[in-house]
């Protein structure tokens, strides 16, 4: 018998454009209702998914924002109800979709580990049993009798998980829990969730971070605008995944005319990641060499042009900082067309997900000609073998060049 079991679910909703606005209650429960008001839409963001889940397997819905993943667990936490189709759990459920969802603000800490443990299932009994190993997995034992509306996110997200993780359900549902967290504390819940896969419970995870479900997860299910592309082996779907843009904007072009990035001096035309064979990358291997190109319109001649990249990883620090070391570097430039690109060498960046800001400036006076935020985006990706060995969670430091090392050894 499958742990889950999901056949032929569809998921519409219905948009209404103008949507009546009721002045009284009564006006609420008594207006005449019509089951398709005039100017609705219907928009269908689960269509025909089916798929099962053995007991005891860790297995992760991975797809582009808008693919159906949080609705998918939505239904399967019975959140939501399916438009068509059926899905069956066989086994006690736990789940994980909304940071403190189910926490009152005005209780305390320690309060609403009682209430949402209680929701969630858990006897008073356990509660009182697992109480401490709960609070010691938070981390946040200092604020634990003060009201939780003075905890931030992280802490939100610490003291939902840590209950959540310490119900021992049978099924355990995760959205993008990982992704509020500090780095000791991702480790902690990847630690958890390899126990809980060990112990036989079925984890159904949802993540953007392929190291994350490279590391936990044998198969994958891929979804794209709501429909099951592939469900298979783990490096063959993430692979397929970011074949598929995977969230990431490899390349983005830019057309003449007055939104275009740019002044009368000097215009952004194109940005892309690339390999040196010409293959625009949505992902690249941290071990191997990759360029980000620029390509832009010098519009007025004579000017020294200096264009640059920002790189910066899923927590916003900045990576890496460079400008332009072509021959141009502090001449003045013809007009024409040009396309520069900036070749990173191996083992430079970190894992993770990447954003490219990409500007043009002058010197004497000092001009911004154009600044493009987030131009193009790729993940950084840490092929098996490399320095990490298994593991998939956060290494802090936003290079990580492959340093040579001297080894002296005595034997006793």
């Amino acid at each position: 018998m499958n742990a889950i079991s999901v056949q032929g679910v569809s998921k519409e909703f219905t948009l209404e454009a103008g949507r009546r606005s009721y002045r009284t209650v009564k006006d609420l429960f008594f207006w005449p209702k019509r089951r398709h008001p005039a100017g609705a839409e219907t928009f269908r963001a689960l269509s025909d998914v089916s798929f099962e889940v053995e007991p005891g397997e860790v297995m992760a819905i991975v797809g582009r924002n808008g693919a159906g993943k949080s609705t998918l667990l939505k239904i399967l936490a019975r959140i939501l109800r399916p438009t068509r189709g059926r899905v069956e759990l066989n086994g006690r459920l736990g789940s994980l979709l909304e940071v403190g969802a189910g926490f009152h603000p005005e209780l305390t800490g320690r309060e609403n580990i009682f209430l949402n443990a209680a929701i969630l299932g858990m006897s008073h009994g356990e509660i009182l049993r697992k109480l401490d190993e709960i609070i010691d997995f938070s981390g946040c034992e200092r604020y634990l009798d003060e009201p939780i509306r003075h905890y931030s996110s992280g802490m939100y997200m610490r003291l939902a998980f840590a209950v959540a993780a310490h119900i021992e359900p049978e099924i355990l549902l995760i959205d993008e829990v990982l992704a509020v967290g500090d780095a000791d504390f991702e480790k902690k819940c990847l630690k958890k969730i390899e126990q809980v896969g060990r112990r036989g419970q079925t984890v159904l995870l949802v993540s953007h971070n392929m190291q994350t479900v490279l590391r936990l997860c044998p198969r994958v299910l891929l979804l794209d605008q709501g429909r099951v592309v592939e469900v298979g082996a783990s490096e063959a779907v993430t692979a397929r995944y970011l074949n598929l843009g995977g969230g990431n904007r490899g390349s983005r072009r830019y057309a003449e005319g007055p939104y275009a990035p740019g002044d009368a001096v000097v215009g952004l035309r194109g940005v892309r990641v690339c390999s040196r064979d010409g293959e625009t990358l949505a992902s690249v291997d941290i071990g191997r060499e990759f360029g980000i190109e620029i390509e832009f319109e010098v519009h007025k001649a004579g000017v020294e042009l200096f264009p640059s990249l920002i790189v910066r990883n899923e927590w916003w620090p900045t990576v890496w900082c460079t400008d332009s070391g072509s021959q141009w570097h502090g001449r003045p430039r013809p007009a024409g067309s040009y396309r520069e690109t900036a070749w990173f060498p191996p083992h430079l960046l970190t894992a993770g997900a990447m954003r490219v800001t990409t500007g043009m400036h002058s010197f004497q006076p000092w001009t911004a000609h154009f600044v493009e935020p987030d131009a193009v985006s790729f993940q950084a990706m840490e092929t098996e073998g490399g320095a990490r060995g298994a593991y998939a969670g956060y290494i802090e430091g936003a290079a990580r060049p492959a340093l040579q090392w001297t080894v002296e050894h005595r034997s006793e």
